[in-house]
């Protein structure tokens, strides 16, 4: 399978469980752009499933469309597990009852040595519950990180979904 292939494929394995629950999923992107919404709505019907979601790529619109604080950014960064669940926090108050959030290290460039290129910070969050976050570090070029990270958002809202019948 190509990697859009693959994508759409955690895609439907996703929506396939959303809709057997009556969930709707809600995206906050940073890095990925919007690629998840994307993947998300190439499917037929997806409406059905995926409420929407938010691109906040700069600082500026983290804080304004999902409500992350400045203090926040200012002492953990964009990237990291702290503004990762609060974009999860803001997500849900626009909408769905399951977030997932993105925001990480594309490259080429501005990577650090606590935060390379690669490093990205996943969240998932039900509505009513605490948000969980983990950090991922990807390899290869932009498009490979911003893949990686949207197969592993999607996989991640599958094993959410997936640990109700636990």
């Amino acid at each position: 399978m190509n990697p859009m292939q693959k994508m759409t494929h955690a895609a439907q394995q996703a929506a396939a469980l959303l809709q057997t629950r009556g969930q709707l999923l809600v995206t906050a992107e940073s890095c990925t752009g919007g690629l998840i919404g994307a993947v998300c709505t190439e499917i037929a019907g997806s409406s059905t499933w995926f409420f929407g979601g938010v691109i906040s790529y700069a600082n500026e619109a983290k804080m304004r469309g999902l409500s992350v604080k400045e203090e926040t950014l200012s002492a953990f960064g964009a990237v990291s597990a702290q503004t990762v669940t609060e974009m999860c926090a803001g997500a849900l108050q626009l909408g769905g009852n399951i977030a997932v959030a993105v925001s990480g290290v594309a490259g080429p460039a501005g990577g650090s040595d606590d935060k390379p290129v690669g490093c990205v910070y996943i969240g998932w969050q039900r509505l009513g519950e605490a948000a969980k976050v983990e950090r991922f570090q990807f390899s290869g070029d932009r498009q490979a990180v911003r893949e990686a990270t949207v197969l592993a958002a999607l996989h991640g809202v599958k094993r959410m979904l997936e640990s109700d019948e636990k």
